[in-house]
C-alpha cells in the first residue's frame, strides 16, 4: 500500500491574531479524489495554501508525495513539479492570453498536455485573443482549471473548481478530472456544490472551526437509514405527530418549516404524517422519501461549530 499523496496532522494556520486552521488532519489517499467540505470560513483555503507553501503553518506537520513541507531545498523543484494548483483567487497573468499562459505553464512539466486541447476540451476556443482580464468569471475559472491540469500533475489540488461555472462545463471539469484520477493523479478539492463532491469524491472530509469534524466516503457519512421529510407551518407543536408515529421514530425541525422523520419510513408513519398535514393545512406534496442528503449531513455537523 503506497503511503497517501497527502497527509496533514494537527495543522495550525494563523494569519496575524487570527486562527484559520485549529488542529486539522486528515489523508489523501493516492490516485483518488479528496474533498474538503464546509462552511466559508472553515479554513478549506487556508489548508491548500498550507500544503502547497503559500502560508507557512503555525505547527503541525504536512507531507506532499512522501515530503515534508516546506520542501527541502534538494527535493523541491521535484516535487512542484509533480503538483498542480488551482486557487480560488488570484493565479493569473491578467494581461496574458490564455493559450499563452498556459502554454508557458505546460513548459514548467516535464510531461504536459496539449494546452489548445485541454483549453478546447473546458469550453474555451485557444485562439481567443482576449487578455484574461476581459474574459467573464466563468470563462477565468476554466483559464485556472487548464493552467492546474495542463502538467498532469501527480497531484493537483483544485479550490472550488467549478464556481461560476454553467452546468455543461461543471460536468467538463468533473469528466477531466476523472480522466485525471483513472490515470492516477491524486486530487484534492474544496466545494460548496455536493453535486460535485457526490460525484467526484472518494473520501470526504467535513471542516467546521479549522478542524475535521467527520470523514469517510459518501456513503459512509449519509448512511443507509432512510428519512421522510416534509414542509409545514413554522416551530408548530409536535407533540400530537410525535405521538401517533410508530415507535423508534425520531421527529426533528431540521429548519423552521422543514420537518425530519428518521427511523421508519413504513406506510404507517407516512399516514400520520399525512394526517398531519392536513390538519395543519401542509401540501403532501411536500413530503418526500429518501435517504439524507450530503448537504443534510454537512450543515448537520458543521451547523453552530466556531
Amino acid at each position: 500500500m503506497p503511503d497517501p499523496a497527502v497527509v496533514v496532522h494537527d495543522l495550525v494556520v494563523r494569519y496575524g491574531a487570527k486562527t484559520a486552521v485549529a488542529g486539522l488532519g486528515f489523508e489523501a489517499p493516492r490516485g483518488a479524489v479528496t474533498a474538503l467540505v464546509g462552511p466559508n470560513g472553515a479554513g478549506k483555503t487556508s489548508t491548500i495554501e498550507a500544503c502547497v507553501g503559500l502560508h507557512p503553518a503555525a505547527s503541525g506537520t504536512i507531507r506532499l508525495l512522501g515530503h515534508g513541507v516546506p520542501l527541502d531545498r534538494s527535493v523541491a523543484a521535484a516535487v512542484h513539479g509533480r503538483v498542480g494548483v488551482m486557487l480560488q483567487d488570484g493565479g493569473l497573468y491578467s494581461t496574458a492570453r490564455p493559450l499563452e499562459l498556459v502554454t508557458y505553464i505546460a513548459s514548467l512539466y516535464p510531461d504536459s498536455d496539449d494546452p489548445a486541447r485541454l483549453l478546447s476540451a473546458l469550453g474555451l476556443d485557444p485562439a481567443v485573443r482576449t487578455p484574461i482580464r476581459r474574459l467573464s468569471g466563468g470563462e477565468q475559472q476554466r483559464v485556472k482549471c487548464a493552467a492546474a491540469l495542463v502538467g498532469r500533475p501527480d497531484l493537483v489540488f483544485l479550490d472550488e473548481p467549478t464556481a461560476g461555472l454553467d452546468a455543461v462545463a461543471r460536468r467538463t471539469v468533473h469528466g477531466l478530472v476523472r480522466e485525471l484520477v483513472d490515470r492516477g493523479t491524486s486530487v484534492v478539492l474544496t466545494t460548496h456544490l455536493m453535486d460535485d463532491v457526490e460525484r467526484l469524491a472518494d473520501r470526504v472530509v467535513v471542516v467546521a472551526g479549522g478542524r475535521d469534524v467527520r470523514s469517510g466516503t459518501v456513503a459512509d457519512l449519509v448512511g443507509d437509514e432512510e428519512s421522510i421529510t416534509f414542509r409545514g407551518p413554522m416551530h408548530v407543536d409536535l407533540t400530537g405527530l410525535a405521538a401517533a408515529l410508530p415507535e423508534g421514530c425520531a421527529l426533528s425541525e431540521d429548519h423552521p418549516g422543514f420537518y425530519r422523520v428518521t427511523g421508519t419510513a413504513d406506510p404507517m408513519a407516512l399516514s400520520a404524517i399525512a394526517s398531519w398535514c392536513a390538519q395543519h393545512g401542509a401540501r403532501t406534496s411536500d413530503l418526500s422519501v429518501g435517504r439524507r442528503s450530503l448537504e443534510d449531513v454537512v450543515v448537520e455537523l458543521t451547523e453552530g461549530v466556531e
